[in-house]
C-alpha cells in the first residue's frame, strides 16, 4: 500500500486565545508542526501539544518563522540573515526541549507563513534557514515546496528535504501559493479539496487557478488546521486517501 503523511500546523494559541483544535486534528494528522512561540504559541501551551503528541505517536516538527506575533508570522520582514539564522536556531532549540520534555523529540523543521513563501525565491533568507537547521542537527529534515531556492541550499549542505504540498490552497501556473491577500487562495469545500488532494498525491498533479494541470510533488500533505471547517477537511481527505489505498503515514 503506498503512504504520504499528513501535517497540520498546531500550537498556535497564545494565552486565554485559543486558535483549532489541536487535540482533534492530533488523531488525524501524523505529524505536528508545532509553533516554537516567534510567530505563535506560549510554553505551557506547546508543551501540551507536545505532550498530546507524543501521547498519540504523532511525529512533531519544528514550525519556525519570522518574530511577529502581532503578525502571526504572515508579514515579509527583511532580516538580517546572521539574525535570521540565530533567530531560527533558537525556535528549534525551544522547541526540543519541549518536546524531550514530553518524552520526544523534534524530528523535523517546515518555515512557517511568510518565511515559508519567501525562502521559495529569497536566496539569503534561504540559506539562513538552512544553515540554521544544519547548524542544530544536519539529520533534521526540512518541508518545504519542491523547486525552492530553499530546496537548493538545504541540499548543498546535505540536508534532506521533503516536499510539500498543501490541500486547502489555490496554486499559481508557475507552482507557487497564490498569496492569502487574493480572493480565492484558500479553498473550503471539503469534499472538492479530498478529491484534489487524492489527484496530488496518486496522479501528481493539481489544477492551478488559470485550469491547467501542473506538476507537484508530494512526500507530505499540509491540512491546514486554524481554517473553517478544519476537522471535516482534513478527515475528508484522510478518509478518501485511505479509500483509494494511500495509507496515512510519517515521511520516512
Amino acid at each position: 500500500m503506498a503512504h504520504v503523511d499528513l501535517n497540520a500546523d498546531l500550537g498556535e494559541g497564545f494565552g486565554v486565545w485559543r486558535l483549532g483544535d489541536d487535540d482533534a486534528m492530533l488523531d488525524i494528522v501524523t505529524s505536528a508542526n508545532v509553533a516554537c512561540g516567534f510567530h505563535a504559541g506560549d510554553p505551557a501551551g506547546l508543551l501540551r501539544v507536545c505532550r498530546a503528541a507524543a501521547d498519540r505517536g504523532v511525529r512533531i516538527g519544528a514550525q519556525v518563522g519570522y518574530r511577529d506575533l502581532a503578525g502571526f508570522g504572515r508579514r515579509f520582514i527583511d532580516a538580517d540573515p546572521a539574525e535570521l539564522t540565530a533567530e531560527i536556531i533558537y525556535q528549534i532549540g525551544a522547541l526540543s526541549a519541549l518536546a524531550a520534555a514530553a518524552g520526544s523529540t523534534v524530528s523535523y523543521v517546515k518555515p512557517h507563513g511568510a518565511l515559508y513563501n519567501s525562502i521559495v525565491t529569497h536566496e539569503a533568507q534561504a540559506h539562513a534557514v538552512a544553515q540554521a537547521v544544519h547548524a542544530v542537527n544536519p539529520a533534521l529534515p526540512v518541508l518545504g515546496l519542491a523547486g525552492s531556492v530553499f530546496f537548493d541550499a538545504a541540499e548543498q549542505l546535505g540536508l534532506r528535504t521533503v516536499a510539500e504540498a498543501f490541500a486547502d490552497r489555490a496554486y499559481q501556473p508557475n507552482g507557487r501559493l497564490v498569496s492569502r491577500r487574493e480572493p480565492g487562495a484558500v479553498l473550503h469545500d471539503a469534499t472538492a479539496i479530498a478529491e484534489r488532494v487524492h489527484t496530488m498525491v496518486v496522479a501528481g498533479t493539481v489544477t492551478a487557478v488559470d485550469g491547467t494541470d501542473i506538476p507537484v510533488t508530494v512526500e507530505s500533505v499540509c491540512v491546514h488546521g486554524d481554517s473553517p471547517g478544519a476537522l471535516l477537511t482534513a478527515t475528508a481527505v484522510r478518509d478518501r486517501l485511505i479509500a483509494a489505498g494511500v495509507r496515512p503515514a510519517p515521511f520516512s
